[in-house]
């Protein structure tokens, strides 16, 4: 494949973005660059290029490049558009410089690409940027078009303020703009020597260049440029890889970062020779622009304390945690509000100017927060009525991330409410082109099911305007009363019952949140203890009873359904899993909710189900022992007593049990193993069969080769139960089951277990507990274990190991 390719280092993303899909797609292919110029028609060298990420390649270049590699033209032309676009928006490795202006276009050229270089802020963040009176809105937005320059030096140094241009370089700016105008020299700066020379004279303070930046301590930003203060007033931040060190320092909020760790995030793994040197004194140079007491040497690193909220992704998160709020309270219009402060943070891209590994991770994460955050709001929009409003952005955003299947969500109901349905119907058939042909997928769920909604015209899509008489509708809290009904034929297990009840019932004293796990094998019986106790305990609960059945079911989907049951529309569930498990805490809070999590699969598909608050009761079943569920009263259910077995088999045949079969009925249980799904579709075979006694019935479990296939009646069967536990048994668990119910004798002892599996103790020890967790093994204590009866018999009819 040729000698290993550079990294890629450019401050402009998309073009390092447009860069690693080329590679990708070459690696894929598997393809050289010499056997890539063949099929492309273009030389090998220009290939190389093109994929370099030093400079945005020619379009034939990278179309060439995408059909020689079999590789999607769409999104590579997507990708070159979009570095392209980039180019002008990154910082490059210099900023224009003022000494080679000769005229007054390329003053407004010049001008134009420091606008650029900043992060493109708005007209009006550069009117208070300026400073009052310096330099108007309206003006700069002028001067950005082209359509003038500045007037005089005191309008251009405000222009420059306004552009993040630190002080020092006025001077140089002012010169240009005099040689270009033709204007005297005499027309001088607006910070003067003199002044520099004695600044203690300076008694005006500048206008803050963020609108979040306090007036007195120090600030930072990194949701655009980075960038510092102190008291209001800008602060230089060096040069792109102090700055970048800067953001690695502010986005670990106050954690130490040590020298490696800086070194690696700077310049990855390909460090300078004097790279420590160089941390070294960046750190110095932030030392002496920040307050004392601000940048600490720590442990061999650097850490950077900032008072609360003196971060703009701080102050961000503040704002969506307090959306978050309104949304629960009701108080749609506020939260909106909030959620377009948040968003009003951002300057541009995040991180912009700024280039190595941490950046270009953290820029990933940052943006992907933002679009979630801009979801919110466009959600928030809709339930406000402003679906007219949001159309032209939402299908310019559906354009910029064509495979974000939530901002089509949006955008269909958008225009579907603003009286668009065919355009509606249209932006559904084109994501679902778009994924098939890109990632060979179907849409969504919820995308699925809103395309049908419209279809269908579902009045439940249409925005009631009498509800929002100005102010946003309050979603209604609906008491769900979910429990499935109690088993008339429970029979047993009264001290699992008391047990659990006594758990549960803590939730009336308001105590912390009581969780109760129920564990055992599959077909003991544990959705029947479980709806029993919940049953046993509802009234303690006012607000309403939660049954979540998790088998096969993401813990997404699962919250989504609780949130449907809880009253929530369809457009106000989030679409990340922290969001949705927020809400669903939120919408739990001060309320008495009685939650049965069923099926679980394990401890971190429950972590997400779990309300925060107390006065609330969660109960869990699951095949494993939830041993790592904090807090969590486990009550591990065994087989059935014998007396219970035979108290449920006589239960279910009711008068087909005479007396004088009592001995039968109870060879019938025993060779059900006393597995309470076993002992049900034993007695409901009897019952179906009329003209069987419970003799007959014996008689056809005798035959250890056939009774498993004997123990199915309609939905019960026991068969399908234990296929399903081994099933989810791993490689070595799978062997180790085979060969453990291979021996003749059920019993075991640690010592028997490590001689049949040729392992150690410890070895025998943790494989005999995974099979315990997967209910296809009894601990007996010990050391002992002993191999379910019905287990066994599935086992024989495995292949040995």
């Amino acid at each position: 494949m040729g000698r290993k390719e550079k990294p890629i280092v450019s401050s402009n993303r998309a073009l390092v973005r447009l860069a690693r899909w080329l590679r990708d797609q070459r690696s894929n292919s598997g393809f050289t660059y010499a056997e890539l110029a063949v099929r492309s028609g273009l030389h090998s060298t220009t290939l190389q290029r093109a994929a370099s990420g030093q400079s945005v390649p020619s379009e034939h270049s990278v179309r060439a490049y995408a059909v020689a590699c079999s590789a999607s033209v769409d999104t590579a032309m997507d990708l070159w558009r979009q570095a392209r676009r980039g180019r002008l928006r990154s910082a490059g490795p210099a900023s224009p410089s003022p000494q080679d202006i000769d005229g007054v276009e390329m003053l407004r050229a010049g001008l134009r690409e420091l606008y650029e270089l900043a992060g493109r802020p708005s007209v009006r963040v550069m009117e208070e940027r300026a400073g009052t009176g310096r330099l108007p809105h309206s003006t700069a937005h002028r001067i950005l078009l082209g359509r003038t320059v500045p007037r005089d030096a005191h309008q251009l140094t405000g222009f420059l303020t306004a552009c993040l241009v630190t002080p020092s370089d006025h001077p140089a700016w002012v010169t240009a703009w005099q040689r270009s105008c033709g204007k005297q020299p005499a027309a001088a700066p607006s910070t003067p020597p003199l002044q520099r020379r004695a600044p203690q004279t300076r008694t005006a303070t500048p206008a803050p260049a963020h609108p979040s930046v306090p007036a007195a301590g120090p600030y930072a930003a990194v949701l655009g440029p980075v960038r510092l203060w102190q008291d209001g007033r800008p602060l230089p931040a060096g040069s792109p890889q102090q700055r970048a060190m800067l953001a690695a320092l502010v986005l670990r909020e106050g954690r130490t970062a040590t020298a490696t760790e800086l070194i690696d995030a700077l310049w990855g793994d390909e460090p300078p020779s004097q790279a420590l040197a160089a941390v070294r004194t960046y750190a110095s140079r932030l030392r002496k622009v920040m307050e004392p007491g601000a940048l600490v040497s720590e442990s061999g690193g650097y850490a950077l304390r900032l008072p609360d909220q003196a971060c703009d992704v701080a102050v961000a998160r503040d704002l969506a945690r307090q959306a978050e709020q309104m949304r629960i309270q009701g108080d749609l219009e506020h939260a909106r509000m909030l959620l377009r402060h948040a968003l009003g943070l951002w300057e541009g891209e995040s991180l912009a100017g700024i280039s190595g590994p941490f950046a270009e991770s953290q820029y990933v994460r940052l943006e992907e927060w933002r679009l979630q955050l801009l979801e919110s709001r466009l959600d928030l929009d809709l339930a406000c009525g402003l679906h007219a409003d949001i159309v032209a952005e939402l299908a310019e955003l559906a354009s910029a991330h064509p495979l974000r299947e939530r901002l089509r969500e949006l955008l269909m109901l958008a225009l579907y409410r603003a009286g668009r349905q065919s355009d509606a119907l249209a932006v559904y058939a084109a994501i679902r082109r778009l994924l098939a042909e890109e990632l060979g997928v179907e849409p969504r769920e919820g995308l699925l099911r809103l395309q049908q909604q419209i279809l269908r015209a579902d009045p439940e899509l249409a925005f009631d305007t009498v509800s929002f008489p100005g102010q946003a509708q309050v979603p209604s809290f609906i008491r769900p009363a979910q429990l499935p009904p109690a088993v008339s034929d429970f029979a047993g297990r009264s001290k699992e019952l008391a047990e659990l009840k006594g758990v549960l019932s803590a939730a009336a004293a308001g105590e912390s949140l009581p969780v109760a796990a129920v564990c055992g094998t599959g077909g003991v019986g544990k959705t029947a203890l479980a709806v029993q106790a919940a049953h046993a305990v509802a009234r303690l609960f006012p607000d309403g009873h939660l049954y979540l059945d998790l088998h096969q079911t993401t813990p997404e989907a699962a919250l989504a359904a609780a949130l449907h049951a809880l009253g929530m529309a369809e457009t106000a569930i989030p679409a990340g899993l922290k969001e949705r498990s927020a809400l669903y805490r939120s919408a739990l809070y001060g309320r008495r909710v009685l939650v049965v999590l069923d099926h679980a699969r394990d401890t971190a598909q429950v972590q997400w189900l779990l309300p925060s608050a107390r006065g609330c009761a969660v109960l869990v079943t699951s095949r494993r022992r939830m041993i790592d569920l904090a807090g969590a009263h486990l009550v591990e259910l065994d087989v059935m007593s014998p007396a219970e077995a035979l108290q449920l088999f006589t239960r279910l045949t009711r008068s087909r049990t005479l007396p004088r079969e009592q001995g039968s009925a109870r060879y019938v249980v025993a060779a059900c193993g006393f597995l309470p799904l076993a002992v049900r579709a034993a007695a409901y075979r009897l019952v179906t069969h009329r003209t069987w006694t419970v003799s007959d019935l014996a008689d056809r479990l005798a035959n250890e080769e056939t009774r498993l296939d004997e123990l199915r009646t309609g939905s019960f069967a026991v068969k399908p139960v234990i296929e399903d536990s081994y099933q989810r048994l791993s490689g070595g668990e799978a062997d180790a089951f085979r060969t453990l119910t291979s021996s003749t004798d059920a019993f075991l002892s640690l010592q028997e277990t490590a001689r049949l599996l040729s392992c150690d103790i410890a070895d025998a020890e943790r494989l005999s507990e995974k099979l315990v967790d997967a209910g296809l093994l009894t601990s007996l204590g010990n050391g002992a274990y002993q191999v379910p009866l019905l287990a066994w018999l599935y086992a024989r009819a495995l292949p040995r190991p």
